[in-house]
């Protein structure tokens, strides 16, 4: 069986920056035991395999570890493969996920992700995840489906030296660490040794956190942003009442293709 797989650079101007993601398309689903095979074989944060059907395409991510409900960057890969390499003609892409329905529309260099906005709630951990940071001061925590540690220097998000083993113990899918920056609105890191991502480059899906707790905290709705420690990349995000609009580009790096053994699939 051959399968197309493209790796591409999501929130990226060029290649070796942003997040990197695989994607594969597929004509029919294989069996989830495949799917995370070929996840781990890539050994991306994620790979995002689809099928056409509905009113587009049916979307999934998967981690070297897990299969999970929400995945930005590579929501934006994928689109960029079926626009850029596939031949969809039309502006807007609809994708059925976990998280419902998903759209993705070009804006001239840039794709534009409608996604849902998550409610925070107080958390009161603060010593416990900051000592799973290294020992930092927290001047904010909250907890969606992520935890996001709000700290008053972007010095600190760029010196952090987590204890992995800390953060598995954790609730949460993974943790944002977040701070006001200079010359964009928002910087952050973010975690994942939980789902087997021990640091995520560009985040999309953590901005679904992020951008409302920043937009209420500024006061304004549009908000630029970088993520990442020793690999960074750059998005834009936009707060729409109880969705946000996560605008980032895509850079190609490579496409090949995948072979399996019949009796593997």
């Amino acid at each position: 069986m051959k399968l197309d797989l493209y790796q591409v650079d999501a929130f990226a101007s060029r290649p070796f920056e942003g997040n990197p993601a695989a994607v594969c398309p597929l004509d029919a689903w294989l069996d989830d035991v495949t799917l995370q095979a070929i996840a781990a074989e890539n050994n991306l944060s994620e790979t995002a395999f689809f099928v056409a059907g509905g009113a587009g395409y049916h979307l999934r991510w998967f981690t070297p570890k897990v299969e999970v409900d929400l995945c930005g960057h590579a929501t934006l890969a994928a689109a960029w493969v079926i626009f850029n390499r596939l031949g969809y003609s039309a502006d807007t892409l609809h994708f059925e996920t976990r998280s419902g329905v998903l759209t993705v529309r070009r804006e001239g260099d840039e794709l534009a992700m409608n996604f849902p906005a998550k409610t925070l709630a107080s958390l009161d951990m603060h010593d416990e995840v900051a000592a799973a940071l290294g020992g930092i001061e927290i001047e904010e925590l909250w907890i969606s489906d992520d935890i996001v540690a709000v700290v008053n220097d972007t010095v600190l998000i760029e010196s952090l030296a987590p204890d992995m083993q800390r953060l598995k113990t954790l609730p949460g899918r993974g943790i944002a660490v977040t701070a006001q920056g200079k010359d964009v609105d928002i910087v952050s890191r973010w975690f994942g040794p939980k789902v087997g991502v021990e640091e995520d480059p560009v985040t999309g899906s953590a901005h679904t956190s992020l951008a409302p707790y920043w937009a209420k905290r500024l006061g304004k709705p549009s908000l630029t942003a970088r993520q990442g420690g020793a690999r960074k990349g750059k998005l834009s995000c936009l707060v729409e009442g109880e969705r946000v609009v996560i605008k980032g580009r895509v850079a190609p790096y490579l496409q090949g293709v995948i072979s399996l053994p019949e009796d593997a699939c």
